[in-house]
């Protein structure tokens, strides 16, 4: 089935009535996004020591480009919190308009990655580094604009601001401190009024009431400077005189945050709002456009933000007409309401920056990395962003995470068991030249004279791995047998041929799943060995130690007793196996099996079927009953021919077949598949499983439970050379394949 979604990949225009319907959605969410992205927009371009306008010019060019061209409809672009850091150090080094430049070099590497499909590879960065990136940035934030609400100015690095904040706190604090504090206040206090108040977003309400205060009672402090109106727009980047290594550095960390924020914020939307996935290919060239047109017009660089994002999906955007309006919505207050920004107080804009800048330090994503083993890399990452640049603790963190990768495979998976005499090498996981050192460390633990196994389930096994087991096995003392779980990979070296790729190595069925007699006689090597009795105690002790473990926990709470939900009675069968072609486990099947899975009428001629059925219905209260015949059976047979000579309780046996061989007399024959099976045996066996539910129908306990609406009766045939399932459908007076029925 093909889903068409209106407003991307879609095939025609929308009706009328839809286009109304989305406009109206769109239109109100776009006034929500703007209200929440004017404050921020000022808020991070004053945190990164930008002119204050260049906030608004990229929220309204830089937003409005990405809204065209990228790739997820309802992103919303616009200034960030995120390359504040990163900015600050920029313009402090470079100046605005070669810092503008830089945001153009910026927008055209995106763009040339765009172009180059790279940019799903940032989405394999490992989510600690993301998240320790983002902490470092609001760590760092939140350091430099403390200073900024206790009344004075952020220093030039992280460091130096925790050096100066303990005097900060005990300078002389004047106006600014209580706006800061009532702004700070409201934010925080925002999401617990109730839903009514809260329609209004917070950076608004936090922003607008101090703001109120401050006029209310006369304060003297420094507030938004913005000229009167939009300037005429001209080219305003230039080119450094010199420093072009530093100029390529910052456009290249400019490029990498801003798109992996980007690519992390649609993917998140995504998540939420179904419908096809984000090209985000597309989603970065419209990036890299909407850089290179803030960069040029004098505005901040431009981000897909993860606040206004989920703002413009939560308001009920269905469009990215919404991110286009909100757009219009910015440059209409830059026009007409000059005024009323220029009496946003400073103090005011940098208690909102504190805010977001706790926000980055998501604990809720710190809990996720410590569960995954990665605290180490987020810590790194922090600590490098903070200490000394982004970049740094970007570059840390992955040096960090390739480190802890290598370490897993380095000492995973290989340990000794011991039982008595014999020693068992087991080896898991990638094999390679990294593990040789762990690997020779844990052979030499061995005795020289001991019987030992290797037993190998790897995935992989290098050069170097092979080279060591081959030598060790040669040069023990003892006897060493290899037992190989899986691809025969060291087989395959042995005998001149090694398998160099994971690719091309065999599926093989493990062991639990796979015939026993086949990877049995393949591992026992001594021919006396290969007896039905050594056969099953190989298998049992492959049970001890590899499945056991894994099902102990669901073993343990069956130990006082059973619930199955079924009982299934099929054919004694050695081919047909009820629990693996059923996908069930231990504790769902009551079994039944006999020759020919025959139902004995319910007149106490053989107890023993009888009794197993009351006890499943009458007692456990199974809701179904299963009788599951199967192809090439030889129970049919002899009731199309003679029982074998000799063998009077088989003859005996198979007298309850007698109905089903009146009813193939009688009844036109069934369908398999929309078929009739070639073999007349195969045909008599799909009748035997209609006759055997008839003759379920004829116990009481049955009977009771039938008329309850407590139980249900279900016909099944097994195809075993096709390995195919089928269940009787009396719509179509036939067995159908599995999954053709809806249950």
């Amino acid at each position: 089935m093909i889903e068409i979604v209106r407003g991307e990949h879609d095939t025609g225009p929308p009706k009328h009535s839809e286009h109304l319907e989305n406009l109206k959605h769109d239109f109100l969410a776009s006034i929500v996004v703007f209200l929440v992205a004017v404050p921020l927009s000022l808020g991070v371009a004053f945190a990164a020591g930008a002119p204050l306008l260049s906030g608004l010019i990229s929220a309204v060019v830089g937003g409005l480009v990405a809204s065209l061209f990228g790739g997820s409809p309802l992103q919303v672009s616009g200034p960030s919190a995120a390359l504040t850091v990163v900015l600050a150090d920029t313009i402090a080094t470079h100046g605005w308009p070669v810092t503008c430049a830089i945001t153009v070099a910026a927008g055209l590497l995106q763009i040339l990655f765009g172009l180059t499909r790279a940019a799903r590879a940032a989405l394999a960065v490992s989510p600690a580094i993301v998240h320790g990136l983002l902490a470092g940035i609001g760590v760092t934030l939140v350091l430099g604009q403390l200073h900024v609400v206790l009344g004075g100015s952020a220093q030039g690095s992280a460091l130096a601001n925790v050096l100066a904040l303990p005097g900060q706190v005990a300078a002389h604090h004047d106006q600014a401190v209580l706006i800061g504090v009532v702004t700070l206040g409201v934010l925080l206090a925002w999401p617990r009024l109730p839903n009514a108040v809260r329609r209004v977003p917070a950076p608004l309400a936090a922003v607008a009431l101090a703001t109120g205060l401050s006029l209310a009672t006369g304060m003297t402090l420094p507030r938004v400077d913005l000229p009167g109106g939009l300037p005429p727009l001209h080219l305003v980047p230039r080119l450094p005189d010199g420093g072009w290594s530093g100029f390529a550095v910052a456009a290249v960390t400019i490029a990498l945050i801003a798109g992996l924020e980007s690519l992390l914020s649609a993917v998140s939307v995504d998540k939420l709002r179904g419908g096809p996935r984000t090209d985000l290919d597309r989603e970065l060239i419209g990036q890299g456009a909407a850089n290179v047109a803030a960069g040029a017009l004098g505005g901040f660089p431009v981000t897909g933000v993860i606040v206004r994002s989920m703002t413009n999906f939560e308001a009920g955007a269905r469009t990215r007409a919404s991110a286009i309006l909100h757009c219009c919505w910015i440059l209409a207050a830059c026009l007409l309401l000059t005024g009323v920004l220029r009496l946003i107080p400073l103090a005011a804009l940098a208690a909102l920056l504190v805010y977001v800048g706790t926000k980055l330090v998501n604990l809720h994503g710190l809990k996720e990395v410590r569960r995954h083993g990665d605290l180490p890399v987020y810590a790194v990452t922090l600590a490098g962003a903070v200490a000394v640049n982004l970049l740094t603790g970007v570059a840390a963190g992955v040096l960090l995470a390739l480190a802890m990768m290598l370490r897993r495979m380095i000492f995973s998976g290989i340990h000794v068991d011991r039982d008595g005499d014999r020693h068992r090498v087991v080896i898991e996981g990638a094999l390679t030249f990294l593990s040789v050192p762990r690997l020779t460390r844990v052979l030499a633990e061995v005795p020289p004279h001991a019987e030992v196994t290797l037993e190998l389930l790897v995935d992989y096994l290098d050069h170097a791995a092979f080279d060591c087991l081959r030598g060790w096995q040669q040069a023990h003392a003892g006897p060493v047998t290899v037992d190989e779980i899986g691809h025969p990979w060291f087989e395959r070296g042995r005998s001149g041929e090694p398998t160099v790729r994971r690719s091309v190595a065999a599926r093989v069925v493990p062991r639990w799943l796979a015939p026993w007699s086949e990877w049995q006689a393949e591992h026992v090597v001594l021919p006396a060995q290969r007896t039905a009795s050594s056969l099953l105690c190989r298998g049992a002790s492959e049970f001890q130690r590899r499945t056991a473990p894994l099902l102990r926990d669901t073993w343990s709470g069956l130990a006082h007793g059973q619930q199955p939900h079924t009982l299934f009675i099929t054919c004694g069968d050695a081919r047909i196996v009820p629990n693996l072609i059923t996908t069930s486990g231990p504790g769902d099947l009551f079994t039944v099996r006999n020759i020919g899975n025959l139902v004995p009428p319910a007149d106490g001629t053989d107890s023993s079927v009888g009794a197993a059925i009351e006890y499943a219905v009458g007692v456990l209260e199974v809701a179904e009953i299963v009788v599951c015949g199967h192809s090439g059976c030889g129970a049919m047979k002899a009731l199309l021919g003679r029982p074998p000579a000799g063998l009077d309780q088989l003859g005996s046996w198979l007298r309850h077949g007698e109905a089903t061989l009146r009813r193939r007399s009688r009844e036109a024959p069934l369908l398999l598949g929309g078929e009739r099976p070639a073999a007349e045996a195969d045909q008599l066996a799909l009748q035997n499983v209609v006759q055997q539910l008839e003759m379920l129908r004829g116990y009481p306990v049955v009977a009771a439970a039938l008329e309850r609406g407590a139980l249900r009766l279900t016909g099944m045939y097994f195809d075993v050379g096709a390995a195919q399932v089928s269940l009787l459908d009396d719509a179509v007076r036939g067995f159908v394949p599995a999954g053709a029925l809806e249950h």
